[in-house]
């Protein structure tokens, strides 16, 4: 494979996922950042509270990210030999865990009442 094609990547997610599965995550994925965005404009700025509380609910997103990659793979992480398998687990963890603390954050955003 000499060159990235965005649609080989598709597919293979596609087949490790199943399509409802893919497309629901791409959907989520879609509409958490344009909430957190359109939050972030609203607000103008950072609520360092919620933030925090993000963030603690994001190591739970992290942990069933690890779950997740664990189900959809032939492997698991006893597998794991090198530093690529290691650093891919972790990638997968922090892309679980920053994942869940935008999701949290905005919805705790959009749910609040605004403070006047």
């Amino acid at each position: 494979m000499k060159e990235l094609d965005p649609l080989v990547f598709l597919s293979v997610f596609q087949e490790m996922l199943g399509p409802i599965l893919l497309w629901l995550m791409i959907l989520v994925i879609v509409a958490g950042t344009v909430a957190f965005v359109a939050l972030l404009f609203k607000e103008r700025t950072i609520n360092s509270k919620r933030l925090v509380r993000a963030e603690l609910a994001g190591l739970v997103g992290g942990g069933l990210a690890l779950v997740l990659m664990a189900n959809v793979s032939s492997s698991g992480f006893t597998d794991a030999g090198g530093p690529a398998d290691w650093f891919l687990i972790a990638l997968v963890f922090g892309l679980g865990l920053a994942g869940m603390a935008i999701l949290v954050y905005t919805v705790m955003g959009w749910r609040s009442r605004p403070t006047a």
